[in-house]
């Protein structure tokens, strides 16, 4: 009873962080989302200015000014007042923050499942156990490197940040017009697809 009490606990978790994070992307509260979009691209902005060394140590800088003067204010405050309040964090100095054994295992394992999953993916691609899906990741690959061309690693991340951000929102307004390029997207691809598989020997897909 007490394990299925759990599973039915960690299950919850997980639905409230996934609908946290469906309600920050949607803009749900635009208050918390441009908050939060804001903070990230501020973050990516720094990282191409600076070197996250610098970053990293600025942060630390901000956040250790801001609580030292809040101590030091609720302290003279404390003084004046003659109360004895405690300290200001000393709720969030009791809070729980350590990792159980349980929570390391399930991640280790889901990191263990995607890595294995991976690997087998690229040992399959690579060793072209299906020709027409080793074609489609070559040519992937000779698309990045226009990509890579272009664009570096953190000009490509900030990109997908404000993607994430956006692209929902927009699918969400025009979900019938989008849906309608994209199946005539996918119906073109696969009539391509179809033509290359029926002239290239061994390409066509064996029936299970």
């Amino acid at each position: 009873m007490q394990a299925a009490a759990d599973v039915t606990k960690k299950e919850c978790s997980w639905s409230s962080w996934k609908g946290q994070a469906i309600d920050l992307l949607y803009w749900r509260n635009v208050k918390q989302s441009g908050a939060v979009f804001s903070s990230v691209l501020l973050l990516l902005f720094s990282l191409t200015q600076f070197s996250v060394v610098s970053v990293g140590a600025y942060l630390a800088l901000a956040a250790l000014s801001a609580t030292i003067s809040f101590r030091i204010y609720k302290s003279v405050l404390q003084a004046v007042q003659k109360t004895d309040e405690g300290h200001p964090f000393k709720g969030y100095l009791e809070m729980e923050i350590a990792l159980s054994q349980d929570q390391i295992s399930k991640y280790a394992d889901k990191i263990l499942l995607y890595t294995n999953t991976c690997m087998k993916e690229l040992r399959r691609l690579f060793l072209v156990q299906d020709l027409v899906d080793s074609l489609k990741f070559a040519v992937l690959m000779w698309l990045l490197t226009y990509v890579g061309a272009l664009f570096n690693g953190l000009t490509l991340l900030i990109l997908a940040v404000v993607s994430m951000f956006t692209l929902p929102v927009v699918y969400e307004k025009h979900q019938a017009q989008i849906d309608q390029y994209v199946g005539l997207i996918r119906t073109h691809v696969n009539s391509v697809v179809g033509k290359i598989q029926a002239k290239i020997p061994g390409a066509k897909r064996k029936e299970e």
